[in-house]
């Protein structure tokens, strides 16, 4: 997976993680990928919501050591 820029957004609570992803994704172009570090378990439903109301692709989420992390292809 070709990643276009990592967002650590480690810490924030909601609606941060929101706010700074969307303000990354109009920082790539169509078709990358930005990859997501959260530890806000609000941020599974919230990013997920997100990307599909944007037309985003969410390819995969996983938690690793209590740090939530997003792959999010830009429609």
């Amino acid at each position: 997976m070709n990643i276009a820029k990592v967002l650590d957004a480690k810490g924030l609570a909601c609606p941060m993680p929101i706010v700074k992803t969307k303000k990354a994704m109009n920082e790539i172009e169509s078709g990358q990928v930005l990859e997501i570090h959260a530890t806000d378990k609000g941020a599974i439903n919230d990013l997920t919501a997100w990307a599909k109301s944007g037309g985003h692709e969410l390819i995969k989420h996983e938690e690793d050591n209590e740090v939530l992390k997003f792959w999010i292809k830009k429609a």
